[in-house]
């Protein structure tokens, strides 16, 4: 049997990262939480200055600190941001040594031009980040869209 193929950095590293807590059930690794956001991001999930932009086609874009911090809350380690050409900041994981980037999607083709490493640990609690209550509020309907998809597998 052919395991899936993932589009996200690291996603084969990351297979083998565990949950922390069972607050999601069937969010065991992050391959899970790929495949559960896939049916949930959405235009109202994504950052307001790339909503225009947003399409189910492109699901991951706008997506990525909501999405960072939600993967925080199950596997833990660090959340970490890289400044893009654009000059913003593009978050993702590192967990127990292994880097995942559940949204690098959004950048195309370009998204083999990122380069992980030891980028600045960013805390959710700064004003760039739920400092705004709009990231906030974007991190906790993705969140509670989570918990409704997992509580149904119950």
């Amino acid at each position: 049997m052919q395991s899936k193929t993932y589009p996200f950095y690291g996603s084969r590293k990351a297979a083998a990262i565990s949950a922390k807590n069972k607050r999601y059930p069937g969010i065991g690794t992050p391959l899970d939480l790929y495949d559960a956001l896939s049916e949930i991001w959405c235009r109202e999930t994504c950052a307001p200055r790339m909503m225009a932009e947003w399409t189910p086609d492109n699901r991951t874009l706008g997506q990525c600190s909501v999405t960072a911090f939600l993967a925080q809350d199950i596997f833990g380690g660090e959340v970490r941001g890289m400044v893009t050409s654009s000059g913003g900041i593009h978050c993702y994981n590192v967990v127990d040594g292994v880097c995942f980037d559940l949204t690098c999607e959004q950048f195309g083709e370009k998204a083999g031009e990122l380069v992980y490493g030891d980028d600045p640990i960013q805390e959710r609690e700064s004003a760039y980040h739920f400092g705004k209550d709009e990231k906030r509020q974007r991190y906790e309907r993705l969140k509670k869209a989570l918990q409704e998809k997992t509580c149904s597998k119950r």
